[in-house]
């Protein structure tokens, strides 16, 4: 096996402490500014995010270690077949924008889960919310934390993977504490064109490397090239497709530490801009992300991990300066993921059940509240973020993780959106089936792999999550059914508005280029080109 090594020069330190530096101070300028904004104010920036921090946020909250370092590295094990996770985001971005949207603005909600308490009931909201701060801690904020804590112990010779994992969870902490999501909005966006930057040096070098374009693909696998793979595929066969579409639903449009960003909308057509320009921030992962990942398996074919081909890739052919570059890159895609965690937990907390159970509480309270949360959350994901070294690699950990107890809440979720007759009970009851369920189906046949023992047919988990879906369907349709009664009063404010869409998108917008009919027709072409390109 190739072992990595790293050589840090201190002009590459100095970049990465500024940065640190950066990132603190602006946290704590943010908090002086905004010391009078109350709940809102810290937890949605006011509502008054415009659409390009919008889609920066999106895109740099969703460039976490799951992507800098998990995408790379299954590009590196599995090919361009990958890029499935990248396309359908795009997609669902769409969907998103057009039929998701509009109901949580209109409903004015502060948290996704407070959306489930209008549209259904309560139940529904706090089951979910629950589900949602769990998988922050134990996900989203400990996933991000591995991959910053990997890259990092690998990078410096005096940091283990425990104290890289520590010094990350407090700078992060540290600066969405102080901030609230008015922080982590501008932050997202610094972090984000850093990141683009980066990625994209790191590519140019390394096809310069492997000595072009056409070298890039010589001796490589067939099955490396193709986005499309047959059924019999073990990583990701053309059925699970659906499952992959499914995983999108999930974290592009219930998500809260990605959602939430969109509730701070100025407006919907902001909201709506902010999230197809995410979608299309997307599509050029394909060479930011993926392409270096076969390059780095064309440069160094026996690494001992495909989670090392990122930093790998970055200190063997980066200059002394620009190491520094791609390495606060790499911390600026761990933070964006991190202060979107972290911020969203402790909304979830305050809004979901601290204001409701105790409405008295002053504006100060529920802020000062939000940031112990926060805190907490961050500790706790420290905690177990080195636990994840257990599992295969870093991103099945986040793609199996999700796939058989999230499509159930997206089948709530949707089908709401569009069924007004759907009740709470059956809300409530298909969530509950989804964890009841999901989660012991994850850990037999992910986990302990006692599912295989037991003879059972080898499924992969993206058609475990349509089937799941499924399940969902008919277990919401039948309890509703059984148990009809007088749609919920105000109910038409909470579904999808034809009406509303026809209006937004049969008519030309000034400025043309902001119009959000043009933009999404743009994104379905460009999302169909990237699609033929390497089928």
């Amino acid at each position: 096996m190739e072992e990595a090594r790293f050589d840090l020069h201190w002009i590459d330190y100095a970049i990465v402490v500024i940065y640190f530096l950066g990132i603190v101070a602006h946290g704590v300028y943010v908090s002086r500014k905004n010391s009078g904004g109350g709940s809102d104010g810290y937890f949605l920036a006011g509502r008054t995010i415009p659409w390009y921090l919008i889609g920066f946020s999106l895109f740099a909250s969703n460039m976490s270690g799951s992507s800098f370092v998990g995408l790379m590295g299954g590009a590196y094990d599995n090919g361009v077949v990958i890029f499935n996770y990248e396309w359908t985001a795009a997609f669902v971005l769409i969907i998103f924008a057009v039929f998701v949207l509009p109901s949580y603005l209109r409903a004015k909600v502060s948290t996704v889960p407070e959306f489930l308490e209008e549209r259904y009931d309560v139940r529904s909201r706090r089951a979910f919310s629950v589900f949602t701060i769990l998988a922050i801690m134990f996900i989203d904020t400990a996933g991000a934390l591995y991959a910053g804590g990997l890259v990092i112990a690998n990078v410096t010779g005096f940091l283990n993977l425990w104290t890289a994992v520590a010094v990350l969870a407090l700078v992060a902490g540290l600066y969405t504490i102080l901030g609230g999501l008015s922080a982590v909005v501008v932050t997202d966006t610094v972090q984000a064109i850093l990141l683009i930057a980066g990625a994209a040096a790191l590519f140019w070098l390394g096809l310069d490397a492997v000595g072009g374009w056409e070298e890039l693909f010589v001796d490589l696998d067939d099955s490396k090239t193709h986005l499309i793979l047959p059924a019999s595929n073990d990583f990701l066969p053309w059925t699970g497709l659906w499952g992959v579409v499914l995983l999108g639903f999930y974290y592009w449009t219930i998500n809260q530490f990605v959602v939430q960003r969109t509730l701070g909308a100025k407006n919907l057509k902001e909201g709506q801009i902010g999230a197809i320009f995410a979608g299309f921030l997307k599509l050029p992962n394909l060479f930011l992300m993926i392409l270096p990942g076969l390059i780095a398996l064309k440069l160094y074919p026996d690494l001992e991990t495909p989670d090392l081909a990122f930093p790998t890739l970055a200190f063997e052919l980066m200059p002394i300066g620009l190491r520094g570059l791609i390495m606060a890159a790499l911390i600026a895609a761990i933070m964006s993921s991190l202060d979107s965690a972290l911020n969203s937990a402790g909304t979830l907390v305050v809004k979901d059940f601290i204001e409701p159970l105790k409405p008295d509480l002053s504006e100060d309270t529920l802020v000062k509240i939000g940031r112990i949360v926060t805190g907490i959350a961050m500790v706790i994901g420290a905690v177990y973020a080195p636990m994840i070294a257990g599992f295969e690699s870093l991103f099945s950990y986040f793609q199996s993780s999700l796939s058989y107890i999230i499509p159930t809440i997206v089948v709530v979720y949707m089908a709401g959106l569009f069924v007004p007759w759907l009740n709470g009970n059956g809300a409530f009851y298909t969530i509950l089936l989804g964890l009841v369920v999901g989660i012991p189906l994850f850990i037999l046949k992910e986990v302990t792999g006692i599912w295989e023992s037991w003879g059972l047919p080898a499924i992969h988990y993206t058609i475990m999550s349509t089937i799941m879906m499924f399940i969902g369907i008919a277990t919401h349709f039948g309890i509703s059914a059984a148990t009809r009664r007088k749609d919920k009063e105000g109910i038409d404010k909470l579904v999808w508005s034809g009406a509303e869409a026809k209006q937004v998108f049969t008519q030309w917008e000034e400025p043309i280029w902001l119009d959000r009919t043009l933009l999404s027709g743009l994104l379905i072409v460009s999302m169909v080109g990237f699609i033929i390109w390497f089928w």
